[in-house]
């Protein structure tokens, strides 16, 4: 298990910040889980299972109605989470699980955190055991706020970056964010795609160049060979999404399913 002591760092932000130098291989692994799915209490199942595999880190989702960035599988799992009932303050409950045993970025859009009010949000996320937090609809003009609370709360807002945002404003985004920066490896929303090294070299580059914090690759690397690819092609981080949801929705152990997939991730990044 490559995970970091709650009690060896004072703030989410710095939790992060050691489970990136202390990676035990060429990147750091962050497995997405979504919140509630398929029922809250396999979802925590799901995530202290990443951590035993040997994740890094996890990305817990929280289910919403309207995910614009989420691809099939990701929307699915999110829409029958709804429909079973899960609330965000479900998800903080199993964040407060999971952050016992690694560091979590409680990715989630910005209706749910304007409902309950910016402060109000940030302060139960850190209460929860947060150590950051994923905006995708969250836009550079708009985020003085959340970025404000977070930073105050020590939570890292982590941005995202695409593969067609533009060099001035790459270098924007990359001036601004925490933690770490996501950088999203196509043009589109998640799922499982194939990557080479030669393709996500160009994107890792880019994003290296305009930031100051590791660099993690997402949004379709699906396999140990493509995570492998992502690390040689100098990635600090590698999120694993929709093959996990997948496997999850797929199996009838559904833990001891997605820590298998994890472990060959792990094993792959420390090849």
């Amino acid at each position: 298990m490559a995970s970091t002591d709650a009690t060896t760092t004072n703030t989410g932000a710095e939790r992060i910040a050691a489970a990136f130098a202390n990676k035990a291989g060429r990147a750091a692994l962050m497995p997405y889980l979504m919140g509630g799915f398929p029922d809250l209490e396999t979802s925590r199942a799901i995530g202290l299972a990443y951590a035993d595999g040997g994740a890094d880190l996890v990305e817990l989702g929280v289910p919403y109605s309207d995910p614009l960035a989420d691809g099939p599988v990701v929307h699915d799992a999110g829409t029958k989470a709804l429909a079973a009932g899960t609330t965000t303050e479900d998800v903080l409950d199993v964040c407060r699980t999971l952050s016992e045993r690694l560091p979590v970025v409680i990715m989630l859009y910005s209706n749910l955190v304007l409902a309950r009010g910016v402060e109000a949000f940030v302060a139960a996320a850190a209460q929860a055991g947060a150590s950051g937090l994923i905006v995708p609809d969250l836009p550079l003009e708009e985020a003085d706020e959340i970025l404000a609370a977070c930073d105050a709360a020590g939570l890292a807002l982590v941005p995202l970056a695409a593969p067609t945002t533009p060099d001035e404003r790459l270098r924007a985004i990359g001036s601004r964010a925490r933690g770490f920066l996501y950088t999203v490896s196509v043009a589109g929303t998640t799922g499982e795609r194939t990557g080479t090294k030669e393709s996500f070299a160009p994107i890792l580059d880019r994003a290296r160049a305009a930031t100051h914090v590791p660099v993690a690759l997402g949004f379709g690397i699906a396999t140990p060979e493509a995570a492998a690819a992502a690390a040689d092609a100098g990635a600090d981080g590698v999120i694993v999404g929709s093959r996990l949801v997948r496997e999850a929705a797929e199996a009838d152990d559904p833990a001891t399913a997605v820590r298998a997939v994890v472990a060959d991730l792990a094993a792959a990044l420390r090849t």
